[in-house]
């Protein structure tokens, strides 16, 4: 689990139909900007209605950031925005089997969290769901001044039919 944003909810005392906020402060969000390698995250907040079946404990809700990540081209700090829905289903987690078995999971089933069966941690899964949402190859405004100055193509410059384009004008590149 994450520990820089440690937001852990008993079990016992959630309700059907009850909403929360979790809101990263400071150093919580120093932290998850070390451990997702951002350069700074400014905002992070989290709002949710829980509902509950039994043991499981469905989280739905809105996921709102301001961060600033780095450039893979030219490593300068690009300002991103996450602002997304997110549903997280906590189960508890199966029975130990061998160390062998592994647990499957299906399609409807990838955002489902296991917890130890008293407390779920909605911080750790928000600071994760925000991981997911990141972009994975975020670019500044000069990485395409960059890209060429370094003589990187294009896609379209790159396509075949760009190459067969200069051809046919007879050019050599």
């Amino acid at each position: 689990m994450n520990k820089g944003f440690a937001h852990g909810l008993k079990v016992d005392r959630i309700y059907d139909g009850q909403r929360i906020a979790v809101v990263a402060d400071e150093a919580e969000r120093a932290a998850i900007a070390s451990r997702l390698e951002l350069d700074r995250i400014d905002r992070l907040e989290a709002h949710a209605t829980l509902t509950r079946d039994g043991d499981v404990i469905r989280a739905e809700g809105r996921l709102a950031a301001a961060l600033a990540q780095r450039c893979v081209i030219t490593d300068e700090p690009v300002a991103a925005h996450v602002d997304e829905p997110f549903t997280l289903e906590f189960r508890p987690e199966p029975e130990a089997r061998g160390p062998e078995d592994e647990i499957e999971l299906g399609q409807n089933e990838l955002d489902t969290i296991f917890y130890d069966g008293a407390i779920i941690d909605l911080g750790a899964a928000v600071a994760d769901t925000l991981a997911l949402s990141l972009d994975p190859f975020p670019r500044s405004a000069g990485a395409d001044a960059a890209l060429k100055e370094a003589g990187v193509m294009s896609e379209a410059e790159a396509s075949p039919f760009a190459v067969l384009a200069a051809l046919r004008r007879g050019d050599e590149s």
